[in-house]
C-alpha cells in the first residue's frame, strides 16, 4: 500500500465491483472530419501506388553538403543549416525530396535490386533571408523493368510515358482535371514536363540526369517526379465532385487517317475537334502514328479516333455524317490535313 488509489482498490476489492451502480447513459465525443482531410487523401494516394507496384519509403530529412553543387537551382545559400551536425553527410535540411530519394536507390540497387518503385510524402525546408519555410511534397521513383521477370511477358524498361500515366492515373484518382502541360526548367531532368494548375506546376517529371545519378553510383536510368502536394492537396478540397446518370443510348465511333505535317502534334487536333462540337464529341483518342515508306517528305499519317454520344437520343447516320464532314473541313483548313 502505497498510494492513496492503492487504498480506493482495497475497499473496492472487498466491497464488490458488482454492487457499484452506474448510469445507463453511454457518453462519446466524435471528431469533427471529412474525407478531405489531409492524411485520408494521402493514404489513398498511398493505397493506389501500392497496387501498382510502388513501394512506400521515408528518409531523412537531413542531406548533405556535396549534393548542393548537383543543381543550380538549389542554391546553397538557401538551406537551413544544422548549427552542430552529427557529420557532414547531416548537416542541411534538405530542399528537394529527390537527393534522399535517390540515396534510397542507391542502396538498393546495391543489394541487387534492380527494378524499383517508390514514393514518400515528405516536406522540404527553405531559407528565405530570415524567414524559413516548409513545404510538402510527393515524390515517385522509377528505375528498371515495368514487370517482375517472367517466361510468358517479354521484359519492357521503364519509360517516360510510363511514369506520365502513373501521374495521370494520381490525378484522375483524386478528381483533378484543370491541368495544363508546361515545359520545365529545372536543370535536374534530361527530359521532362510539367502539369500545372492554374500558373503554378502541381508535378515536374522526367528523366534525371546522368551525371546526377552517377554522383550516387547508379547506372542505370532514373525517372522521378516532384508534386507540389501543398497545390495539389488545395486543389482537392475546392473541387467539388458532380454526379450523372449513365446514358441509355449508345455511343458511335468513327476513324479518320489523317495525312499531316511532321510538327503538327496530337494535341491541335484535339483542340480542332473540341472546338468544333463540346456536346455530341464525348472521346478523341490517337491509336496510330505512321512516318516513313510511301509518305511524302516531311508528312506523317495519324489514325484518329472519335467517339460521339447523345444522352437525350440515339444520334442518327445524317447527324453522324454531318459532325464527320464538319470536322473533315476543319482540319483541312486549319493544319491543311488530308484523309487517306
Amino acid at each position: 500500500m502505497q498510494r492513496e488509489i492503492d487504498v480506493i482498490e482495497e475497499i473496492l476489492r472487498v466491497y464488490g465491483y458488482n454492487t457499484i451502480e452506474f448510469t445507463n447513459k453511454l457518453n462519446a465525443s466524435i471528431s469533427n472530419s471529412t474525407k478531405k482531410e489531409q492524411h485520408l487523401v494521402e493514404n489513398k494516394i498511398a493505397d493506389h501506388l501500392v497496387s501498382l507496384g510502388f513501394y512506400e519509403i521515408m528518409t531523412n530529412s537531413l542531406t548533405a553538403e556535396k549534393h548542393t553543387g548537383l543543381s543550380s537551382e538549389l542554391a546553397e545559400d538557401n538551406y537551413v543549416k544544422i548549427l552542430n551536425p552529427l557529420s557532414n553527410d547531416l548537416s542541411l535540411l534538405r530542399r528537394s525530396v529527390l537527393f534522399s530519394g535517390l540515396e534510397a536507390l542507391a542502396f538498393n540497387l546495391n543489394r541487387q535490386q534492380a527494378n524499383l518503385k517508390m514514393f514518400e510524402f515528405a516536406k522540404t525546408y527553405h531559407q528565405f533571408g530570415d524567414r524559413r519555410e516548409e513545404f510538402k511534397h510527393l515524390g515517385v521513383f522509377t528505375t528498371g523493368s515495368k514487370t517482375t521477370e517472367s517466361w510468358t511477358t517479354s521484359p519492357s524498361s521503364i519509360d517516360f510515358f510510363y511514369l506520365k500515366g502513373i501521374i495521370s492515373s494520381i490525378f484522375e484518382k483524386i478528381g483533378v482535371t484543370n491541368l495544363k502541360t508546361n515545359p520545365t526548367k529545372s536543370d535536374v531532368f534530361e527530359e521532362s514536363l510539367a502539369l500545372a494548375i492554374g500558373k503554378t506546376n502541381a508535378v515536374e517529371f522526367g528523366i534525371i540526369k546522368q551525371s546526377i545519378c552517377k554522383a550516387f553510383g547508379i547506372e542505370q536510368q532514373v525517372l522521378f517526379a516532384d508534386f507540389n502536394w501543398d497545390l495539389v492537396f488545395s486543389c482537392i478540397k475546392s473541387n467539388k465532385v458532380k454526379f450523372k446518370p449513365i446514358s441509355k443510348f449508345p455511343e458511335v465511333r468513327r476513324d479518320f487517317a489523317l495525312l499531316i505535317n511532321e510538327d503538327i502534334t496530337f494535341d491541335t487536333i484535339y483542340q480542332i475537334a473540341k472546338k468544333t462540337d463540346n456536346k455530341v464529341l464525348t472521346d478523341i483518342n490517337l491509336f496510330d502514328v505512321y512516318k516513313g515508306k510511301n509518305l511524302p517528305e516531311g508528312k506523317k499519317s495519324y489514325a484518329v479516333s472519335f467517339t460521339l454520344k447523345d444522352d437525350s437520343k440515339t444520334l442518327t447516320d445524317k447527324q453522324i455524317d454531318k459532325l464527320m464532314s464538319k470536322l473533315l473541313k476543319k482540319f483541312e483548313s486549319e493544319i491543311g490535313a488530308v484523309l487517306r
